[in-house]
């Protein structure tokens, strides 16, 4: 089976951009909408029980964790974003499925990162904007940001497992046909 050739650096690059713009843009874009329209910590059900909005301003990770060290975090998110952008400006990504996923989690990781770069209480720990409440889901409260990086992760962990390498290769677990490469094949 042949798959898709891979991409150009520039097109990985371009999906890369645009995507990560796209949901930084939707993140920042929600949460300034919930901060002129929701009343602080007040429950606004918008669907029952099943989805509330519950503005809050959060210092820490998820559940509030670690909000005397909001520093921390803002370096953490910055070497992630760091990261995925050095993958792709090494080239190495050559693979849309990962382009597509890294994309996405750039853009969420860049959501919260601003927030903690320029919200109050100030550079770098700043608190970040959550409002998305699904207490039969999860009794946390979260933001667009939140849902990217935490569906992308477990997008990763898939490609990590169907064996996708960043340059679009897949490793053959199957004996090749004559002719094949036994080591990899374009998947993508």
């Amino acid at each position: 089976m042949t798959g898709r050739a891979p991409l150009r650096s520039a097109a990985a690059g371009t999906i890369l951009a645009i995507l990560a713009s796209v949901v930084l843009a939707a993140d920042q874009l929600t949460k300034l909408l919930a901060i002129t329209n929701l009343p602080a910590e007040e429950p606004v059900p918008v669907i029952g029980d099943f989805l509330i909005f519950y503005l809050i301003r959060n210092p820490g990770a998820a559940f509030s964790l670690g909000e005397g060290v909001t520093w921390i975090f803002t370096i953490a998110l910055a070497l992630v974003a760091l990261a995925v952008i050095y993958l792709f400006v090494s080239r190495r990504v050559r693979s849309r499925a990962w382009a597509i996923v890294l994309g996405l989690l750039l853009g969420g990781v860049l959501g919260n990162l601003t927030d903690r770069l320029f919200r109050e209480p100030g550079f770098p720990v700043g608190h970040v904007v959550d409002f998305i409440s699904t207490p039969w889901m999860m009794p946390a409260i979260y933001n667009v940001a939140d849902m990217f990086i935490v569906t992308t992760m477990i997008a990763v962990a898939v490609l990590v497992l169907i064996g996708l390498g960043l340059d679009g290769t897949r490793e053959r677990r199957s004996t090749p046909s004559e002719g094949e490469d036994a080591s990899a094949v374009h998947e993508d």
